[in-house]
């Protein structure tokens, strides 16, 4: 009785030694209070065209949920390390042998078997290879011969009696081409050398396996192992994802916290168009997230094996909902989430059942939850519809090329690593790049003070100055000058008439963009360009259109009246005077015959089945193009033959400079009869001020501190259940 009375205290003494210790631990390691906090965007640090973000790498030493830390809960931990144990390196070098290790049993397998067939190769005697005289006069003429044995009728093996030269070898051999002409010339040579026939050579005939058979099945079996390696070692074979080797990266940043509480799945798609930096903005989004952050390529879902594909989708939200609350990036979402349908063949077939397991993921029966997912995406019009209802991808952002603000914003931050003239102000210089790069996406503006840097380096300057910049643009607006490229005087001379008739017309245009340059040196694949200012605008009136065309259609003009000849060099401008008429007809409705009506035109690239329209409409919609072009022809044509001096005086300056800028333009021409804006300041007058607004909303003002007050209270909280 006594022995059981002490049982039972001895017990409850370890029973509360053990609940005292799980409320020290859960004291320790409790997560803090989920709560939805947003993070104001800090400015990203830039050297040149690379960014450069606060990253830290992941600790695990808070878990989530209450839950112990250890390896079974590390995320995306490597294979070896399932169910909390050590790596077999880690085992091996602690003089355990780990014999339950699958990967730890397979390079042992692999590394005995390599060790077989060194040791095979090193012990086997290959013998020597002779020629048929040495065989006579050597080994048969000096008695060296104990027997011959004819291998499988095609060499010999000659088999020397005990006692010859070890240095010779076991046995040497030696091919022939038939057995009945190997039997015919050593009849012969027994002959010339008088042996008598007890004193010849036995002659034996063998059937051996060389492995050839062996040998022909290596590739085969060499490419069924890699093929099980690879699915044991993919997420079929039960690896996840994200481990070591898996697609999935994690980064973890080190700036403000962003917890949940009662926060469902966000989902947001970024829908740029190419170089305005949507991946940038994910990776601004990481250095300001204090979760895990996860990211995966689109394409990386898509392999050959079937069945690939969907459990990558599983493992990387299962990923996602271990570390909850993160941030998950798909970049280039439009690989995998394209529309079904089309036949079910094959990639076609894999990729369908990749995008039905992302969408159960994303809003199915097991919704995640504290998740936020982002996606990148140049194409949104191919997305499948399910994947943009709301619940899934229903925020959706679509952000274009930066207007001049943005732009000279962009440009300030490009232009802080570089080395400018001292005499030159880098906010002056931005608004006046910002202003003459319309359209320029922040990829392009990197580009141009990377080529501005390059050029002045080029030229050994130790500054760079507004020059440089100038040139920068030239380059990646026309590409690279091509000084050395010759041309026949009779070509020159067309492509300077060409260049001013578009200069004279979008001059003597109202609403044609202002110009800022025009040369006849070549440049990537034009043998002359005219550089303009477009305007800040999102409305295009018929009038504005029609003033368009007819600028783009003075060089064809003006070849057509000082030369009464026609060349090829207009094939870019009837291209775009083409896309342009056909847009303002089936597309903006500006024809009165077809109507207020709209057709999607085709992409660049794609194929067209059938048109959305009847055979009629499409006759009546060329006869409308055919029309629009031949007015504007016609209206071009009676502009260059009035301004025929003006023509011909900036076509000879043409050749005598070469380059001529709107100083120049204005000497010949005269001041331009229309009123134009080409100055920062002239741009954003009237829209409040001349630097962009980046301020926040009311209710987001000051929520750092706020932030850190709530931090502060845990900690009293921790000391109070201590005490």
């Amino acid at each position: 009785m006594a022995g059981l009375l002490s049982a039972a205290a001895a017990a409850s003494v370890r029973c509360g030694s053990r609940a005292l210790l799980r409320l020290h631990t859960r004291g320790l390691t409790a997560a803090p209070p989920r709560c939805l906090a947003l993070n104001r965007l800090k400015p990203v640090s830039s050297i040149g065209k690379h960014y450069t973000f606060p990253l830290l790498s992941y600790s695990t030493d808070a878990p989530k949920d209450g839950k112990a830390s250890g390896p079974e809960h590390r995320p995306g931990g490597g294979r070896g390390r399932r169910g909390g144990r050590k790596d077999w390196k880690s085992r091996l070098l602690q003089g355990d042998v780990p014999w339950d290790d699958k990967d730890f049993r397979y390079i042992l397998i692999t590394m005995g078997g390599v060790a077989s067939v060194l040791l095979y190769l090193y012990l086997r005697d290959p013998g020597r290879e002779i020629s048929w005289k040495d065989f006579v006069h050597r080994y048969l003429d000096r008695g060296l011969v104990d027997r011959l044995e004819v291998v499988n009728k095609q060499f010999v093996r000659v088999i020397l009696v005990p006692g010859a030269d070890s240095s010779e070898g076991s046995y040497v051999w030696f091919n022939i081409g038939s057995v009945d002409t190997f039997e015919r010339n050593l009849e012969a040579a027994h002959y010339e050398l008088g042996l008598e026939p007890s004193h010849r050579a036995a002659v034996v005939y063998t059937s051996e396996s060389d492995g050839s058979f062996l040998m022909s099945f290596i590739p085969t079996l060499l490419l069924i192992g890699f093929l099980l390696f690879t699915l044991r070692r993919g997420p079929m074979g039960g690896g996840m994802g994200g481990g070591r080797g898996g697609p999935f990266s994690m980064i973890k940043t080190q700036t403000n916290s962003l917890s949940t509480v009662n926060c469902y799945l966000v989902l947001f798609l970024q829908a740029y168009p190419p170089g305005t930096g949507k991946t940038l903005l994910a990776k601004a989004t990481a250095g300001e997230a204090n979760v895990p952050f996860i990211t995966v390529n689109g394409s990386e879902f898509l392999e050959m094996f079937v069945g690939v594909g969907p459990a990558r989708v599983r493992d990387m939200f299962t990923m996602a909902r271990k570390n909850a609350p993160c941030i998950l990036f798909i970049d280039e979402i439009d690989a995998v989430g394209r529309k079904r349908g089309g036949g079910n063949f094959g990639g076609q077939s894999e990729q369908e059942n990749t995008l039905n397991q992302l969408l159960v993921e994303m809003d199915g029966f097991n919704t995640s939850t504290n998740v936020v997912v982002l996606a990148g995406t140049n194409r949104p019009d191919v997305l499948d519809p399910a994947l943009m209802r709301p619940g899934r991808f229903d925020r959706q952002i679509y952000l274009g090329p930066p207007d001049i603000k943005g732009r000279a914003s962009i440009f300030k931050v490009h232009l802080k690593p570089l080395k400018l003239d001292p005499n030159l102000d880098r906010d002056a210089i931005a608004r006046k790049m910002a202003a003459a790069t319309p359209g320029f996406t922040g990829a392009d503006i990197a580009n141009v003070c990377n080529e501005a840097a390059l050029i002045a380096a080029r030229h050994l300057n130790e500054f760079i100055n507004v020059k440089h910049f100038e040139q920068a643009i030239d380059r990646v607006i026309g590409g690279l000058e091509k000084k050395t490229q010759v041309l026949q005087p009779t070509e020159k001379k067309t492509v300077a008439y060409h260049e001013a008739g578009h200069a004279v017309v979008g001059w003597f245009l109202q609403h044609a963009d202002p110009l800022l340059k025009v040369s006849i040196i070549p440049r990537g694949k034009g043998l002359g360009y005219a550089q303009y200012l477009p305007k800040e605008q999102y409305l295009y009136t018929r009038e504005q259109l029609f003033d368009r065309m007819c600028m783009m259609l003075g060089g064809r003009v003006a070849e057509q009246v000082f030369f009464g000849r026609i060349t090829t060099g207009a094939h870019d401008d009837l291209k775009k005077v083409t896309q342009s008429a056909y847009a303002q007809i089936v597309q903006f409705g500006m024809s009165e015959k077809v109507g207020q009506v709209s057709f999607d035109l085709p992409r660049q690239g794609e194929m067209v089945l059938e048109k959305p329209y009847s055979e009629a409409t499409a006759e009546l919609i060329d006869e409308e193009v055919r029309d629009l072009v031949d007015r504007a022809f016609k209206r071009t044509l009676d502009l260059v033959t009035e301004k025929h001096e003006q023509v011909e005086m900036v076509g000879k300056r043409l050749l005598e400079k070469e380059v001529l800028d709107k100083a120049d333009m204005i000497e010949l021409l005269g001041p331009r009869p229309f009123e134009e804006k080409s100055t920062y300041e002239e741009f954003v007058e009237g829209t409040g001020s001349f630097e962009e607004d980046t301020s926040l909303p009311e209710g987001l003002k000051d929520w750092n501190q706020e932030r850190e007050e709530t931090q502060e209270e845990p900690p009293a909280s921790q000391e109070k259940q201590a005490a």
